[in-house]
This record gives structure tokens, C-alpha cells and sequence, in this order.
């Protein structure tokens, strides 16, 4: 029963410099740059001392990654308890609704990803949270004291609808309010929140088969997070880009201070004067990006997130079971290898994304990810027999889940609010992350019929292919954003109108 748990996983040339003219709202001259350490080195500095304590900017990353928890505990809260449920609530052996309880969550999660940009933008970073909270807050109630199949599915779909504002909404968060020397390293805990929040579900799952009812406690402990989301946010710091964005430039120093420190605010504000902000009262037309200037972003982030689903993850996790199950490994055993292998990777990307790059890490990733495959390969064919064939299928996953979650699960999540313009930042990620889940979904209904028709050789060639198109398409269009500030970042990719 490894359908949730591949979801939560799935969660997915270099341009020349030009220069583009902005109005600065203030004038910041004789500052100090907190994120440039080339600035610094001309004014014979010591770049470290230009990093602010991550001490600082630490509490309000944690709060935020609440909501990655979130995310990897409802995908996974049902795996161990769906035949309790579907006991208890009258539908046992109903595969096409033990099938909806799974899939409305994420249904709901496609309909909250397609708004997320709106809410981010139009309440601001800091509500967005309080307002993805209370739907799985409401929903897992519904869910927990449901008694017929239409109230589980109604309480999923409004957790379902919480949880796809949470992600994008946690990836700007996280990018607009960390420092740049250590930006990819909190990019990070959104992969192991979800990595935990997996973890937290299939753990918290074991008695659902010895206590009766145990699966309602499994809804309800889902709401207490949710809960503390809604009450900590409250007092965490606004993204000072939104509120600077919104024409709040007092409000947006107050944060600053609360993330940096005082003696760091006079150049962060310096820096923000350099962002694409147009006008304070405009609004980003849904047009604005699928063409004209804003488009090229736009592609290569919704094109990073399709080749990380059509690269195979989610086949990796359906055939997972049986691959386990063959080698004589029960399946409790397999969620806990197949667990170990993301959340190790998961790690693994938090130590290494800001000393080798996010382009490093994708490289790497989806290089590793197709050689894993080559490993499936090779462990389903004929040439191959006994125990070195499931040698083979068995590495071959658990090293595909680690090289995914190196790389390819964590990265675009960080690079694409990096290298989104401020202005379109919110709406572009909230366009990106609906490409996502629409692939997600996609391939998910379309593995089990490819693989009966054309056998997991063919299959899992394929996906081997598209890993090997990632690491062109990464080579090729991805530039590196480590260390950059967001503003740096912007400067070199926008062109001019």
C-alpha cells in the first residue's frame, strides 16, 4: 500500500547577463550589503561578517515548514488505515473508493495549488498559512468523526485543498525571508518536513489493525499542527518582499530587523529598491506568463517540474511493493527502507545545497536517478536471475529514492521562487505547481496499464530517458542561484522591456 506514500515524494543554457532599469521607492546610499559579499570585498570587509545570525530567521523557517508535515502526513495517513476505514464506514472491497479516499486529497490539492499564488499574493505570505491551516484543521475533523464514505471524502478534499497552498506558499516564504548564504540549506527542511510527516503517519498507523476505531485518533492528531501552523504564524515575521511589494516599505524594515538584525536593514532595504515592484496598485495578468518577457522563467520552471514526475518517481513507489515483496521483505519493512533512503537524501541536500549549488545537486540527481533505473532494468531482465536480480531491483529503488531526494524532489522547490521576478513570484509558482500535480496525477493513472502493456524493461527505459532529457535541459537552462541574493538573481535573468 505504497500508493500514498510515492505521492508525498513526488511533491516537483544559462542566460546572459542584461541590465533592467528600476525606481527605486527609497535611497539607500553608504550601506552595508547583507547578501553580496562582493560588495563588501570592495569596501575591504570581511565577507563573513555580512551574514547575518541564522539564529534570527531559524524560528520563523521552522514554523513554516509546519505545513511541509503537514503535507507527507495527510498523503500518508491513510496507508495503513484505509482498510479499517473502509471496514468501519461500510465500503470494504470497493477498490474504486478506497481508490477516491486516496485521490480526492489529492484533487483538493490540485484545486488549492491553482489558487495559492492569489492567496499569497493577495493576503500576504504570513495569512496564506493561517488559511491552508484551517481547512486541514476543519477537514480532518470531518474525516475523524466521519460514518459514510461522502463525509471522508468531503473532509479529504478540504485537507486536500489546505495542502496544496501549503507547498508553494512555504517554498516563497522560505526564499523571500532567508539569507542568501544559507537559503538552500532551509530550502531543505521543506523535503524533510515532508520526509517526517510521511514518516509521523506510517508510525502513527501500527495499531490502526490491533485498536478498533484507531484510524479517527490518526485524523485528529493531524489537527494539532495544523493548529499550532494557525497560532505561531501569527508571530512570525511577513515576507518583507510582499510587504514592500505592497507599497509597506516601514513594515517591510521592521521584519527585516526581526530576520537580520538591526545594524543589516539599511542595505536589505537598499537591496529591495532593485526589485521589479512596478506598479504598487497593478496586478499580474494570468497572460503576463505564457508570454512576453516573464515567459522564460515560467517554462523552465513548469518544464523542471514535469521532468521530475515524468522521470518516474511515482512508478518507483507503485512498483516498490511488489519489488519488496518478491525479495521476501514485508511491506512494513519496505516503507521503513524506502523511508530511510528519501529522508538520508533529504539530508544529504540540506548539507550540501549551499557548498555545491543547486545545479550541482540537479545534475547529479537526475544523472543518479537514471542509472538507478538502469539497475531496474537490469533486475527485470532475463539475463539476470536469483538473488542478484533482486539485488539489483532492491538497490536500484532504494538508490533512486535517495538520488531523488538529493536533488530532484527538494531543488525546484528552492530554485523556482529564486528565479521567479518578485512581481510574479506568488502566481508563477502557484501556475508551476499545478503543472506538477497535473503530471502527478497523469502518470499515476497511466503506470499500471503502461507497465502491464509494455513490461517494466520498456517502462523503466523510458524513465530512465527523461532523467537523461533532465540533465540536458538542466545543463543547458538552469542557472546557479547559491549565494546569489534574490535581487542579483533577478537582475541577471530579466530582460529588458
Amino acid at each position: 500500500m505504497l500508493q500514498p506514500l510515492r505521492t508525498a515524494c513526488c511533491i516537483f543554457g544559462m542566460w546572459g547577463n542584461s541590465t533592467y532599469k528600476r525606481t527605486s521607492s527609497r535611497d539607500y546610499t553608504n550601506v552595508v550589503d547583507v547578501e553580496d559579499n562582493s560588495a563588501l570585498v570592495q569596501n575591504n570587509e570581511d565577507p563573513e561578517a555580512s551574514n547575518p545570525s541564522w539564529r534570527l530567521s531559524l524560528p520563523h523557517i521552522l514554523v513554516a515548514t509546519i505545513s511541509s508535515f503537514l503535507f507527507g502526513y495527510h498523503i500518508g495517513v491513510v496507508n495503513e488505515p484505509l482498510e479499517s476505514i473502509s471496514s468501519d464506514l461500510g465500503f470494504n472491497g470497493n477498490t474504486l473508493a478506497e481508490g477516491l479516499v486516496v485521490s480526492t486529497c489529492l484533487g483538493g490539492a490540485l484545486i488549492g495549488s491553482l489558487f495559492s499564488g492569489w492567496i499569497a499574493d493577495g493576503f500576504g505570505r504570513r495569512r496564506a498559512f493561517q488559511l491552508c491551516a484551517l481547512p486541514m484543521v476543519i477537514g480532518a475533523s470531518i474525516s475523524a468523526t466521519a460514518t459514510n464514505l461522502a463525509a471522508m471524502l468531503f473532509g479529504r478534499l478540504l485537507v486536500g485543498m489546505g495542502i496544496g497552498v501549503g507547498p508553494p506558499v512555504a517554498s516563497l516564504y522560505v526564499t523571500e525571508v532567508s539569507p542568501a548564504f544559507i537559503r538552500g540549506t532551509y530550502g531543505s527542511f521543506i523535503q524533510i518536513g515532508n520526509c517526517i510527516g510521511l514518516m509521523g503517519a506510517l508510525f502513527i498507523g501500527i495499531p490502526v489493525r490491533e485498536i478498533a476505531g484507531w484510524w479517527r485518533i490518526c485524523f485528529w492528531v493531524s489537527a494539532i499542527p495544523a493548529g499550532i501552523l494557525a497560532l505561531a504564524m501569527g508571530f512570525c515575521a511577513e515576507s518583507p518582499h510582499w510587504l514592500y511589494k505592497q507599497g509597506r516599505s516601514a513594515e517591510a524594515e521592521i521584519e527585516f530587523e526581526k530576520l537580520l538584525g538591526k545594524g543589516l536593514v539599511k542595505f536589505a532595504m537598499h537591496e529591495l529598491s532593485k526589485l521589479d515592484r512596478g506598479d504598487d496598485t497593478d496586478t499580474v495578468k494570468l497572460s503576463e506568463l505564457f508570454y512576453g518577457r516573464h515567459f522564460r522563467v515560467v517554462f523552465i520552471g513548469s518544464t523542471l517540474f514535469a521532468l521530475q514526475q515524468l522521470s518516474g518517481i511515482n512508478a518507483v513507489f507503485y512498483f516498490s511493493s511488489t519489488v519488496f515483496k518478491s525479495a521476501g521483505v514485508p511491506s512494513d519493512l519496505a516503507n521503513v527502507f524506502v523511508g530511510i533512503a528519501n529522508l538520508s537524501g533529504s539530508i544529504g541536500a540540506m548539507v550540501l545545497m549551499d557548498k555545491l549549488g543547486r545545479k550541482v545537486l540537479l545534475l547529479g540527481s537526475f544523472f543518479g536517478m537514471a542509472i538507478s533505473m538502469g539497475f531496474q532494468v537490469a533486475g527485470a531482465s532475463s539475463y539476470v536471475l536469483g538473488s542478484g536480480a533482486l539485488y539489483l531491483s532492491v538497490g536500484g529503488m532504494l538508490m533512486y529514492v535517495f538520488t531523488f531526494a538529493l536533488g530532484a524532489g527538494p531543488v525546484p522547490g528552492l530554485l523556482l521562487p529564486e528565479i521567479f521576478p518578485n512581481r510574479i513570484r506568488a502566481k508563477a509558482m502557484a501556475v508551476c505547481m499545478s503543472v506538477h500535480w497535473v503530471i502527478n496525477f497523469f502518470v499515476g493513472l497511466l503506470f499500471l496499464p503502461l507497465l502491464k502493456q509494455l513490461g517494466p524493461q520498456l517502462l523503466y527505459t523510458i524513465f530512465a530517458t527523461f532523467c537523461m532529457i533532465a540533465v540536458v535541459f538542466v545543463k543547458r537552462n538552469v542557472m546557479e542561484t547559491k549565494g546569489k541574493s534574490l535581487q542579483e538573481i533577478e537582475i541577471a535573468l530579466l530582460p529588458p522591456e
